[in-house]
């Protein structure tokens, strides 16, 4: 009979070192969550954006008329100028285009057939004109002659007063009429020469052309060539760009904002220039203009933009070799302070109708409300709901909950 119960004692034991066995590790596991502290340090809100530099004042050599720009860049220089991008140029000397008057326009058959009459006609009033000088000629050397019989006559009173004034009269009106008639002569001339000038082939116009007889547009400032607007040889008409110059030192920065951000934008915010190539450079708004205009995004999206112009803090030499219409990122400073306590953006979150964080409380998440203030990409301002040296969790998933129980995962 003891050994009866013995046996029943010990499977008793056993039974009940299972049972405790399966219910410890069938208990639930703490979340492996990521962790980090509520801490008071530096903080600040930027706002940032894609700009571009500029030479502050830019100055296009325009076609003051419509004619022939000889190729700028030519590589020899004999014809056009020897002018590139980048070369220094200096003010009322530096020739930085040249132009010729343009060859005459082609003409189709009708009109040429009608000029070529009217050449025709003129070249028959022209020698109507020198047919009609030879024939004043004549009379008047007749009227000459007949003048100096009258003033023989008139010597041994042989003719009348009025004779005599009758041969003057006829001389004097001769040379009046010769002197007329050289005049339409020469009217008709002209006239010749403006049909036959409309008539001149433009290949054959080309070939003539006087490369003396042009205009030569000088650099308007001292600087350096920002860009060869008409760089082949071609006709332009007036008010053309042709070249762009300015000084590459005299550079600042533009960048269209959203409206939404560029209220929060004063004069005077500081800015850090990045993503051009280099370290990052330091400087400060100078305008916010008064008016924006709308913008169409990559996305095809209307936005309303807003140009923000920026100045350089850093000395030259930390930008020297930024150029004119480089690409960077403008990162502007709308808000900062350097005692703010934060936690990390992705620790916050929204529950109902207020911002809440899971904080860490004797090994368990508490749902915290909290009240935020400034935040960025990667920090959150909180204003009450924690305490410095708090922990929270971070990217809370579906698993965490009110009271779930959490312990830092660990980094491998």
């Amino acid at each position: 009979m003891q050994g009866i119960w013995l046996k029943r004692t010990v499977w008793g034991l056993v039974l009940a070192l299972v049972l405790a066995g399966a219910a410890w590790f069938g208990r639930p596991q703490p979340v492996s969550v990521d962790l980090a502290a509520a801490a008071s340090g530096p903080m600040e809100v930027t706002v940032e954006d894609e700009g571009k530099t500029r030479v502050r004042h830019v100055y296009t050599v325009s076609a003051p008329l419509t004619g022939k720009v000889l190729r700028i860049s030519h590589p020899f220089g004999d014809q056009g100028v020897s002018l590139h991008v980048g070369d220094q140029v200096k003010a009322n000397e530096t020739v930085v285009a040249v132009m010729q008057p343009t060859s005459p326009a082609f003409i189709d058959i009708r009109s040429r057939e009608e000029l070529q009459a009217v050449l025709a006609a003129a070249d028959a009033a022209v020698n109507l004109a020198d047919a009609e000088i030879r024939r004043i000629e004549a009379a008047l050397e007749f009227a000459r002659n007949d003048l100096r019989r009258a003033e023989a006559l008139a010597r041994t009173d042989a003719i009348s007063a009025k004779g005599l004034d009758k041969a003057k009269l006829d001389l004097e009106t001769n040379e009046a009429a010769l002197a007329s008639a050289k005049a339409q002569r020469d009217v008709r001339r002209s006239e010749r020469a403006s049909v036959a000038a409309r008539l001149i082939d433009p290949a054959n116009a080309s070939q003539q052309s006087n490369p003396s007889c042009c205009i030569q547009l000088r650099a308007p400032v001292t600087g350096r060539v920002l860009k060869i607007v008409q760089e082949s040889e071609g006709v332009v008409l007036v008010g053309s760009p042709l070249v762009e110059v300015g000084d590459p030192l005299d550079l600042e920065v533009g960048a269209d904002f959203l409206s939404t951000d560029a209220v929060r934008i004063e004069p005077g915010s500081a800015v850090r220039i990045e993503g051009w190539g280099g370290r990052p450079i330091q400087g400060k708004v100078t305008r916010v203009d008064p008016a924006g205009f709308m913008k169409v995004s990559a996305l095809g999206i209307e936005e309303q933009r807003v140009r923000i112009t920026i100045d350089f803090s850093d000395p030259p030499e930390a930008w020297s070799r930024l150029g004119h219409d480089y690409r960077a990122i403008v990162r502007i400073t709308v808000w900062k302070s350097d005692a703010a306590l934060t936690v990390p953006a992705s620790a916050v979150f929204r529950s109902g109708e207020e911002w809440s964080v899971f904080a860490v409380q004797n090994g368990r998440a508490q749902l915290t409300p909290v009240k935020i203030g400034q935040r960025n990409n990667r920090a959150v301002e909180i204003k009450s709901g924690l305490s410095e040296g708090d922990r929270v969790v971070l990217h809370p998933s579906d698993r965490v909950a009110n009271g779930t129980r959490v312990a830092q995962r660990e980094n491998h």
